[in-house]
């Protein structure tokens, strides 16, 4: 006799265990209350999210803590709807993240698919959430850099090259208009400080995490990367000077809604954002780079928002042409040998004949006119071109020291060349380790400088000090 499904017999839908199809397909169930926080789960949630302790969860700031770091905010934005839910209304969500069973020190890494309704009060507040986890798969970091493989391509997170690639192809014509977007330099702030007070590694770490939490905000083929230890760039397409402002906003609101955790403790990071419209503000990636630069220098110390998106008509932009215009004059007076030394002696209180003569550094424009050092080394220390003047000054200086063998000189050199180990090698060139000359030759080190990279000012000095020159420190304590 043959055993048949009585509900089958009567015609009727036979009875489905929802908790044995939810446990075949990996997926578990709940219900959150956002006010209290608590969430009740299904019976075999511990179960499908990696044999877990699910007692240990029932609150949603300790659900949080177990997914990835990048997703975790992006995750509540994505179930509450953040600003933009409206009231007494019940929003449908889905979400893809990774959930870490084993908490962030561990080497499980399941992703999961979340889908739901989240209900609203009338305030727009969100009041309750209920939907199911599905895992969709699951990865076993074997080796570090496996996992920091699979962090690159989830993040889609680029080198320099890459970026400026990116730049350089949305800024270039297709039928002869230059595709709409905008350049975004996003630094890190007090990364100095927070290498002193809690070392390298957390800075490290620092970095990191901003750079995950960035990610979570890039979309589509907007692309992400690191421009410099401590900068990132965003190459944003078809947006306007609105879109730019919202993209920024949520930038700073994503790295820092929450403490980065390091092994020396949390740390709160920061950042500012300097925005460049393209191509209305730059039609190269020259430009581009160059203006982000500037735009970033001025939200550190112009808007309380952190924020600048750069403007051409700003007494900046007069100011940045006028130092292009002296770099390129210093240029040329050093390949047309303008560069020239004053002296101005340095006399004994009480005395009158001069105790060594300060060496002056001087630039004759082509009409004949003279230009005081104040006019163009601050522009030439700041765009990189003071080694290049402190190389010709020393020729000068070595040559009166060999025309006028009883007199001593003093030169300034720059806080480029304190680090720079060509400088001594020069000096003992040209010089033929002629103790008769560099021992009447006194070194000047800016106060400043010195105190800024304390090492290599004192490997500098001692160089110095081994061949024979004085060393002193010009405008101590003054700067």
């Amino acid at each position: 006799m043959t055993k048949t499904n009585t509900a089958d017999a009567a015609g009727e839908q036979p009875h489905i265990q929802v908790a044995d199809v939810l446990d075949c397909i990996r997926t578990t169930a709940y219900r959150w209350d956002l006010g209290s926080d608590r969430i009740d789960w299904a019976k075999n949630a511990g179960a499908v999210l990696g044999e877990i302790d699910i007692a240990a969860l029932r609150r949603g700031r300790a659900f949080a803590l177990q997914i990835e770091p990048m997703h975790a905010a992006d995750r509540y934005d994505g179930v509450t709807g953040n600003v933009q839910a409206a009231p007494n209304a019940s929003h449908p969500y889905a979400l893809q993240y990774r959930f870490l069973p084993d908490g962030k020190r561990g080497k499980t890494a399941l992703w999961v698919e979340e889908r739901g309704v989240c209900t609203t009060d009338y305030k727009g507040a969100p009041v309750q959430a209920q939907g199911t986890l599905r895992v969709t798969g699951d990865r076993r970091q074997r080796t570090r850099s496996q996992g920091a493989r699979g962090d690159h391509e989830s993040l889609r997170f680029s080198n320099r090259a890459e970026l400026t690639g990116t730049l350089a192809k949305l800024l270039s014509t297709h039928g002869g208009r230059a595709e709409k977007g905008a350049f975004l330099l996003v630094g890190v702030n007090d990364l100095t400080r927070i290498n002193e007070i809690y070392g390298y590694d957390a800075g490290d770490k620092v970095i990191a995490i901003v750079g995950q939490r960035l990610a979570s905000t890039v979309l589509g083929q907007d692309c992400l990367g690191r421009f410099s230890s401590n900068k990132f760039g965003i190459v944003l397409h078809g947006c306007d000077a609105k879109d730019v402002a919202a993209v920024a906003r949520s930038t700073m609101a994503a790295v820092e809604r929450d403490v980065v955790s390091t092994s020396a403790g949390a740390v709160a990071a920061t950042i500012v954002v300097g925005a460049v419209l393209l191509p209305a503000d730059a039609n190269t990636t020259q430009d581009a780079i160059g203006r982000g630069l500037q735009a970033i220098d001025m939200a550190r110390v112009g808007p309380k928002e952190r924020l600048y998106c750069y403007d051409p008509t700003a007494p900046r932009e007069a100011e940045r042409k006028s130092n292009f215009a002296i770099a390129d004059e210093v240029i040329r007076a050093l390949n047309d040998r303008r560069i020239m030394i004053a002296l101005q002696p340095v006399v004994n209180v009480g005395g009158h004949d001069p105790e060594f003569y300060q060496c002056l550094v001087r630039l004759r424009l082509p009409d004949g006119a003279v230009l005081d050092a104040s006019e163009f080394v601050p522009v030439a220390e700041e765009l990189g071109l003071s080694k290049l003047i402190d190389h010709r000054a020393l020729e000068l200086v070595i040559e009166l020291l060999r025309a006028t063998p009883n007199r001593k000189l003093a030169l300034n050199v720059s806080a480029l060349s304190t680090t720079d180990g060509h400088w001594v090698d020069a000096l003992e060139a040209l010089t033929g380790k002629d103790r008769g000359l560099t021992e009447r030759l006194i070194v000047q080190i800016a106060g400043s400088a010195a105190i800024s990279d304390m090492e290599a000012t004192a490997a500098f000095v001692s160089a110095l000090k081994n061949a024979g020159c004085k060393v002193a420190l010009d405008n101590f304590g003054a700067g």
